[in-house]
């Protein structure tokens, strides 16, 4: 027999990592840090690339779009979650759980077609070196940007709006956050169409942007090795930064979307949220930072005028 209330709860209890206040306050500290180097980074990242003039070209253009979703992928989720891990009672209302999904599918769904856009990018600049300034001129960027977050909201929001769940009581999330796959454990009746709708939005707006990834960087190895030795380690060190990005963000979604059954591990979506939602996010700005030259020098000048006014 089904336990499950059939009434429509008009709030939801967070049943996030542990009861234990201890381990709580441990828990606040250590993303209170990430989340500090998390809006420092990305801010630093922001402020270097609108403020130096050699960096106003299409790759530094769609990495300072990708810091500004991080920005706002964590943003949406760590104040919430601090702020439960300083109350003994993690009550989210039904509206606010709702804008929370609504966001982070189409700000996810986002940052995968971006991180897509800066493969092409690099394919362009490497393999078509020559049409490069054509091919990626301002106006077409403009439309490719304007393209991707459109495209995102129709595909991850729009049908996600046609189609809503009916939830029932128990109304217990056991998530730090309200993420659709912990919401769909709470669904009434037949979740079948909406498994479906999940696949579906999870494979065009995850699985295709990475597949585009996969035949851009076969491209591009393909055109690198025809490049002398010398100039090869430079073509590489231009992709080794997005590769980076890539592989951490697009390994932690499918996983856990395409991934096996959670059923037996509950947690599951929890921990690979942490990755995707707050660990990548504050390691991105590093990754760019360490891995490219320009960005390096951008930040050295930075602390340079920094340290100079400040001892003036």
């Amino acid at each position: 027999m089904d336990t499950k209330n059939l009434t429509t709860p008009t709030e939801f209890i967070l049943l996030g990592f542990t009861d234990d206040q201890n381990i709580n306050f441990f828990l606040f500290f250590i993303f209170l840090v990430i989340y500090i180097f998390t809006v420092v980074g990305n801010l630093l990242i922001i402020c270097i690339i609108l403020s130096n003039h050699r960096l106003h070209i299409p790759m530094y253009f769609f990495l300072c779009i990708l810091a500004f979703l991080d920005l706002c992928n964590s943003s949406s989720v760590i104040p919430k979650f601090l702020s439960d891990l300083l109350s003994v009672c993690r009550i989210i209302s039904a509206g606010l759980c709702g804008m929370q999904i609504f966001v982070i599918l189409f700000l996810g769904g986002t940052e995968c077609q971006l991180l897509a856009l800066m493969a092409y990018d690099r394919y362009v600049a490497i393999c078509r070196p020559l049409h490069y300034p054509v091919l990626m001129r301002w106006s077409i960027c403009f439309h490719l940007t304007a393209f991707v977050w459109i495209f995102s909201f129709l595909i991850c929001v729009i049908p996600s709006l046609l189609t809503p769940m009916q939830l029932c009581y128990p109304n217990l999330i056991n998530h730090f956050m309200c993420e659709v796959l912990a919401i769909l454990k709470l669904a009434c009746g037949d979740i079948h169409l909406s498994a479906i709708l999940i696949f579906s939005i999870s494979f065009i707006s995850l699985l295709m942007p990475f597949m585009l990834i996969i035949i851009s960087y076969i491209c591009i190895i393909a055109s690198v090795l025809k490049i002398k030795s010398a100039g090869r380690s430079r073509a590489f060190s231009t992709c080794t930064s997005h590769v980076t990005v890539v592989a951490v963000f697009f390994g932690t979604g499918m996983f856990m979307y395409f991934g096996p059954s959670s059923e037996y591990s509950s947690n599951r979506e929890k921990y690979l949220a942490i990755f995707y939602l707050i660990i990548s996010p504050m390691l991105n700005p590093i990754i760019y930072s360490l891995n490219n030259r320009d960005v390096r020098e951008s930040i050295r000048k930075l602390a340079y005028k920094f340290s100079g006014s400040t001892n003036v």
